[in-house]
């Protein structure tokens, strides 16, 4: 499955590999990769792969889950729609409180004890789905996990999952992508040391000298 979905990320260009001039993350950071997953919801075959296999993942990791969490606002649609195959409840955790009626931060009816998945579309650092995991917590929810389509594998996205005692199961990920793009001649082989120097110290803009 990783690198059936590595290869549609590619073909649609959710995931774009560009070694040779890299993009700005909004953090500053100068990135070889940039990944848009809301592409794979623009094309049918590729979100049926997509929401058929996150919908595998938690029958196989979680299969106690009695409701999905999407992310706001990227992991909202890939919720519903594994929710909807199946057949669980659904809600997703908005980036902060609304500032009018209810102020609700987490949408959809939430249980005290539910066990609760939450979808996401990517992992870069972890930060903000574990803020989800979090917000989920307080209000009493049994958080089983996370699922992703894509993960980067950094290790700074490692130790925080594991201090919070949460486990992410993706999809796909950053070592496979670059696999299969240099297979299908993508990229060169001789952008893998640079591709994997990024990864493993984003924030080392050296990478670019491999």
């Amino acid at each position: 499955m990783k690198t059936q979905i590595a290869h549609h990320l590619l073909q649609i260009q959710a995931v774009f590999l560009r070694p040779d001039e890299p993009f700005t993350w909004a953090s500053g950071i100068q990135s070889p990769i940039y990944c848009d997953n809301r592409l794979t919801l623009s094309d049918p075959a590729v979100r049926l792969g997509v929401e058929n296999g996150l919908a595998k993942l938690i029958q196989t990791h979680f299969s106690q889950a009695e409701i999905l969490m999407g992310t706001s606002t990227a992991g909202i649609a890939h919720a519903a729609i594994a929710a909807h195959l199946l057949n669980l409840p659904m809600g997703y955790v908005r980036g902060s409180a609304k500032d009018h009626g209810r102020q609700n931060r987490i949408e959809g009816k939430l249980l005290p004890g539910q066990k609760a998945v939450v979808v996401e579309d990517l992992i870069s650092t972890g930060g903000s789905v574990l803020e989800v995991v979090e917000s989920l917590r307080e209000a009493g929810a049994e958080v089983l996990g996370i699922v992703s389509i894509f993960t980067y594998g950094m290790e700074k996205a490692k130790k925080r999952l594991a201090e919070a005692n949460v486990v992410n199961v993706s999809l796909t990920d950053f070592d496979t992508v670059v696999s299969v793009a240099i297979e299908s001649g993508y990229i060169r082989q001789n952008d893998k040391a640079k591709l994997m120097a990024f990864r493993d110290n984003p924030e080392d803009e050296s990478w670019r000298n491999r």
